[in-house]
């Protein structure tokens, strides 16, 4: 196997090749943008969509899945949606040698197929809220460069569609999507910061977007997620009334919250290092991999004592994998440090006969577990893992943010910059420019590192209200 570029000389060339080195998806289907998952990228998919949906089902969200195809008519509904994804939507004009009497959109979100449904089933306010979620394939043309996780145009894709019964509640239901997003972030160990967008960058259609972005080097970020509050801006097009206990007839107030396969990429972009992907214990495809190490040929092998940690291990509930392979254990030790596996027992003769293992885990700490309370040891070993790697995301999260105070300091920034803004969109633009990049937004509950009251804007300098944002280079 080659070895990696440097990750910290060129970004997106180790993505590209971590993300080939652990065998995450295969990019050579001929629909560019449109990846095979493999069987070890398919296994991080659906423990990641296990951690998102306890967090979810613990708020009182309920599945559903909508199909795939929505009808024209029901798409052109809400008309600044509608604008904000036109560019993007894959039609189907056609069944079969037949034109279809009405076109249809190949779902790139679910608004407009989920919200005509929604007004058949809500009725009374003793059917609020509705809190529903689907987890389920979004398809959206993107021209831009596409990179695997990143940018693709077929998206793995999680989505919370809820009606409230009025603003406030709506409100509240953001505020519990924030919380359930940071039960999800703490299990994939991704320190994030919550933008509120400016208006000029929200979600078509929506009220305000709070969005999740985390720093992934030279001033670049990466958006993970997103929290939008529609008011009433979807519930009047397409009709989601109820009748109050007064009696009165009101529109509901949406929400949604949005996360997909992005995920990975950015468990990888943050956690990876020179030696491949390395995956938090609650989404890795295996937590252990158990390395049998034959010796002279006068020692009894160690497979069976490996078989039996396997079997232990297994019990407790943890995914373990039994390399026997052919391989010299150099060799798997490279593979399955490529791969992320966040703990490695290797079990040779002299552990094998004192009924031990070798424990190392992907950020290098070695230890020995066993012969008594084997499953327990390696609990310990995979929690002290995950601690290590959420202080170390945090010690990264947190040097990658520095205050700006003039707009020259935003030029050929090597940092995510938090700086002063009055909120007016041309001062925004100003910024945007002279970063080359994004005026990110506000912060929502909270800065990265601590600051004093922010002083003027940094753009225009006049002295009238300012609030501290975030200003970097979307990837």
């Amino acid at each position: 196997m080659a070895e990696l570029p440097p990750k910290e000389k060129g970004f997106i060339d180790w993505y590209l090749a971590a993300v080939d080195a652990a065998n995450l998806t295969d990019k050579r289907y001929p629909v560019k943008g449109m990846n095979v998952w493999t069987p070890y990228g398919f296994l991080a998919r659906r423990n990641l969509d296990d951690v998102m949906i306890r967090a979810i089902e613990a708020t009182g969200s309920q599945p559903v899945e909508f199909p795939a195809l929505i009808p024209e008519t029901e798409f052109q509904k809400e008309k600044e949606h509608i604008k904000g994804f036109d560019a993007q939507v894959y039609w189907v004009t056609r069944g079969g040698a037949n034109p279809l009497d009405v076109n249809l959109v190949l779902r790139p979100t679910s608004e407009t197929a989920m919200y005509p449904v929604f007004a058949l089933w809500i009725r009374s306010h003793r059917d609020l809220p509705l809190n529903v979620y689907q987890i389920v394939n979004t398809f959206r043309y993107e021209t831009k460069t596409t990179r695997p996780f990143l940018r693709v145009r077929e998206i793995h894709f999680f989505e919370e569609h809820t009606c409230q019964v009025d603003e406030a509640a709506a409100s509240e239901r953001v505020r519990s999507n924030l919380g359930a997003f940071g039960v999800m972030a703490h299990d994939f160990a991704l320190p994030f910061v919550a933008v509120r967008r400016p208006e000029w960058d929200k979600f078509a259609g929506a009220h305000f977007s709070i969005a999740f972005d985390i720093p992934v080097g030279e001033a670049r970020t990466l958006q993970i997620g997103s929290v939008h509050h529609y008011r009433e801006n979807f519930s009047g097009p397409y009709g989601i009334r109820y009748e109050a206990a007064d009696g009165t007839t009101k529109l509901v107030h949406q929400t949604t919250f949005g996360l997909s396969e992005r995920l990975i990429g950015a468990i990888v972009a943050v956690h990876g290092d020179d030696h491949g992907v390395v995956f938090p214990s609650a989404i890795a495809p295996y937590q252990v991999v158990v390395i049998p190490i034959a010796g002279a040929k006068s020692t009894a092998p160690p497979e069976a004592a490996a078989q039996a940690i396997v079997a232990q291990l297994r019990a407790r509930g943890l995914r373990v994998h039994l390399d026997s392979g052919p391989d010299r254990p150099g060799a798997k030790y490279y593979h399955w440090e490529a791969a992320g596996v966040p703990l490695r027992l290797e079990v040779g003769p002299r552990e094998a006969a004192a009924g031990q293992a070798t424990a190392v885990d992907r950020l290098g700490q070695r230890s020995t577990v066993g012969p008594t309370g084997l499953d327990n040891a390696v609990v310990e070993r995979l929690d002290a893992f995950d601690a290590a790697l959420r202080s170390r995301a945090a010690d990264r999260f947190h040097d990658a943010f520095k205050v700006a105070a003039t707009l020259d300091e935003l030029t050929n920034s090597t940092h995510v910059r938090v700086l002063p803004w009055c909120g007016e969109e041309s001062c925004g633009h100003k910024i945007e420019i002279a970063i080359d990049g994004a005026l990110l937004g506000v912060p929502e509950g909270g800065l990265p590192l601590p600051l004093p009251a922010p002083g003027r804007c940094i753009a225009c300098g006049l002295d009238m209200p300012s609030q501290w944002a975030l200003a970097g280079r979307p990837l």
